[in-house]
């Protein structure tokens, strides 16, 4: 029996950590067994190269916004502007977009217009919005559920690190968590606890690379490739066989962001 196929659901091939071997990398990805990667770009102005990296490799999907860290010194997005990024066959996610109080309190206004308007346009083409959520559970949770309740949108708590409260929030919503590097670093119990209580259906995997290695290449430059090591401390947090678990998450990959699993490569 061959190990199944598993998604990096979230990483940053664009970024210049990768310049020098990002071919290399996407083909070790694969060789590892993860067969697709959403490359996220986090700055609407870098979205031509982010597209490219998505449309010279098969394995590579993109989705793009305005990351909150950025949100004050970036122009707004508009809805339009989201949307018809959505129209390119590889773009299959509104973001990454959110909250981050930890090093940006001083933003918080602009960045809950900046979330306002990538969940409108969410809402808008169908396609999963991408979360980043770090030190504002609070006000995270209150504006994705009331735009929730206005008007249902799929969604993925992107790097989930958040509290108890947060993530019973979005799972009941019908939203995803997923699991990065962070989970799988020893100190991280409680984490993984959290994620061993939602429902199987509602975890994804992601590497966030080239941050966040998990063990055995902590403190190292991560890559797609090492979403496998993620996935295997998730199997056991959730008492699960590696096969089974990265089943489950496949699956999940390809409910939650359906253009993803439907696309195909064009043949001659």
């Amino acid at each position: 029996m061959t190990t199944p196929l598993i998604t990096d659901s979230h990483c940053h091939l664009d970024f210049p950590d990768f310049d020098a071997e990002r071919p290399d990398v996407i083909a070790r990805a694969v060789d590892a067994g993860v067969h697709r990667m959403v490359t996220i770009c986090t700055l609407l102005r870098n979205e031509p190269q982010v597209r490219a990296i998505a449309e010279a490799n098969d394995p590579v999907f993109y989705a793009a916004g305005t990351h909150p860290m950025s949100a004050a010194e970036e122009p707004l997005a508009s809805v339009g502007e989201l949307v018809a990024l959505s129209q390119h066959p590889k773009f299959v996610g509104i973001g990454e977009t959110g909250l981050d109080y930890h090093y940006t309190a001083e933003s918080a206004e602009v960045q809950k217009t900046s979330l306002r308007i990538h969940i409108e346009a969410a809402q808008e083409t169908g396609l999963p919005l991408i979360i980043h959520a770090r030190a504002a559970d609070d006000d995270m949770a209150q504006i994705l559920s009331e735009a929730y309740r206005a008007r249902p949108y799929a969604c993925v708590m992107h790097c989930f690190s958040s509290s108890p409260e947060l993530a019973k929030t979005a799972l009941d919503c019908g939203f995803y968590l997923s699991m990065s590097g962070i989970a799988a670093f020893p100190k991280s119990k409680e984490l993984r606890e959290i994620f061993a209580s939602a429902p199987l259906e509602r975890i994804l995997v992601e590497t966030d690379s080239p941050y966040l290695a998990p063990p055995p290449y902590r403190g190292k430059r991560n890559e797609p490739g090492y979403t496998v090591h993620t996935a295997r401390v998730g199997a056991e947090a959730f008492g699960l066989s590696y096969d089974d678990f990265a089943r489950a998450t496949e699956a999940n990959f390809e409910r939650l962001f359906a253009k993803a699993a439907a696309w195909a490569p064009e043949t001659a």
